[in-house]
């Protein structure tokens, strides 16, 4: 946890690793400060000393059950005298510390955000401080930490609203002023239950795994359930602190909406400083083995060109994949790419072959993209095609496909990755020499007169 607190950016002024006046700040090291408080509590009497063993203890439980009672302790010694306590003391009885909860009446507190809320102390029964084996238990600890170390306001999850009635109590019996308690409301699933792995529930270290970044989650948590009262969605931690206030969160749970999420952190990966997206899709490209280390030029060009398809940072692999693929003849088979086969793509094909063959499209490659887009135009008015019915042909010959980013870019791009060697063997990358080698085996003729068994036959050439 402390772990995905860091990694989230949520870093913490005093506590562990910090260090801070109020330490020690794990509860192991602090048995001796809870032992301390339990006997003051021994010595006014809100805590005794409780000899039953478990068999009397479960006995209560099921005449309780019995009576339909709720399971409350009415054990003896509660009003034991101090000969019986001295005589068990005496023989070795193992023991727990008891608090003494009030008979009758009720306590309340007025909670941040649920308003007053109350409790009649019949339904509580005397509850444990300390077990047998001198642990304390968990409400005892979290009151003499958060009463020791001054803290003011005690914000959590509306699960933890029993265990205030138990708090409050022990703070009362040990004169501490009590802090604000502010419940917060659960995180639903979609169908509004309370959200489990059932719903793909995760931890904040698999979210990392999963490609968020640490601001998106952050900037979506902040928005379960709060709002600043503007439209605005969009928070960086030091505004999120700065806009906060209690009185704005929800009473009602918030819905978990992992495609919101997803949304959310596309928009904060896009809005990244370019040098800040190039490295951190670069690193992912790199360790996943797709692009070489000596790709850094690539890396640019090509995040800047494929940053709108990304979502998460894990999406960058396949949109890289999909960049480096050439699926020519299964989108020419398919039912969208028969409209351009049918516009005479064969014409453009074989037009496009004889630039190649003759050197004239690696030099147009070479001056870049302005190269590219001046002999594209020239390339157009010889086959007198402009547009639409220019731009899709070619984006099809080129890139296998039917739709995708800028397609000049996209050509100047591949063009480099053949010959720069960045593109790791394994990555499945078509070369544009390789391209037009599928181009020139492949059979108009046949597709022309849509030959049913094409697709079949076109699978296994590929």
């Amino acid at each position: 946890m402390l772990q995905d607190l860091s990694w989230l950016g949520l870093d913490w002024d005093e506590g562990p690793g910090v260090g801070g006046e109020f330490g020690p700040y794990r509860q192991s090291e602090r048995n001796a400060l809870y032992k301390q408080y339990a006997e003051k509590l021994l010595k006014s009497g809100d805590v005794y000393r409780c000899f039953c063993s478990n068999e009397e203890l479960e006995k209560m439980k099921e005449i309780a059950k019995l009576k339909q009672m709720p399971p409350v302790y009415t054990g003896k010694w509660a009003s034991a005298t101090e000969e019986e306590v001295q005589e068990e003391l005496a023989k070795g009885t193992p023991y727990t510390y008891r608090f003494r909860v009030p008979k009758g009446g009720s306590l309340k507190i007025d909670d941040l955000i649920r308003g007053e809320v109350s409790w009649s102390l019949d339904t509580l029964g005397d509850f444990v401080v300390m077990r047998s084996n001198g642990q304390p238990v968990y409400n005892f600890c979290v009151t003499v930490d958060d009463a020791t170390m001054c803290i003011s306001h005690v914000i959590r999850a509306e699960e933890h609203l029993p265990n205030t009635l138990r708090q409050a109590l022990i703070y009362k019996a040990l004169g501490f002023p009590m802090p604000y308690f502010a419940h917060v409301s659960l995180i639903l699933a979609p169908d509004r239950s309370k959200l489990s792995k059932r719903h793909g529930a995760t931890s904040v270290g698999q979210f990392r795994e999963m490609g968020y970044l640490p601001q998106a989650m952050v900037n979506y948590l902040a928005l379960l359930g709060w709002g600043d009262g503007t439209e605005n969605e969009f928070f960086s931690i030091e505004q999120l602190a700065e806009k906060f206030s209690i009185d704005r969160v929800n009473k009602s749970g918030a819905i978990f909406d992992s495609t919101k999420l997803r949304w959310m952190n596309g928009q904060h990966l896009r809005a990244l400083p370019s040098d800040e997206l190039v490295q951190i899709i670069g690193e992912r490209w790199t360790s996943t083995g797709i692009v070489t280390e000596s790709g850094e030029m690539f890396v640019k060009e090509a995040a800047e060109l494929l940053k709108d398809g990304i979502d998460l940072v894990t999406d960058a692999d396949k949109s890289l994949s999909n960049l480096l693929s050439y699926p020519l003849h299964s989108t020419l088979a398919s039912p969208e790419g028969k409209s351009i086969v049918e516009d005479k793509l064969s014409d453009v094909a074989a037009s496009l072959l004889s630039a190649h063959e003759s050197g004239e499209l690696t030099t147009v490659l070479e001056e870049g993209h302005a190269g590219w887009q001046k002999w594209v135009k020239s390339f157009g008015k010889s086959l007198k095609r402009k547009g639409k019915s220019l731009f899709m042909p070619l984006r099809v010959l080129l890139t296998g496909k039917l739709h995708g980013p800028d397609m000049g870019a996209t050509v100047v791009m591949l063009h480099k990755a053949g010959t720069s060697g960045v593109i790791s063997p394994q990555a499945g990358f078509v070369t544009l020499d390789e391209r037009f080698n599928m181009l020139r085996e492949v059979d108009w003729e046949t597709l022309n007169r849509d030959n049913p068994q094409l697709e079949s036959a076109a699978v296994v050439s590929h």
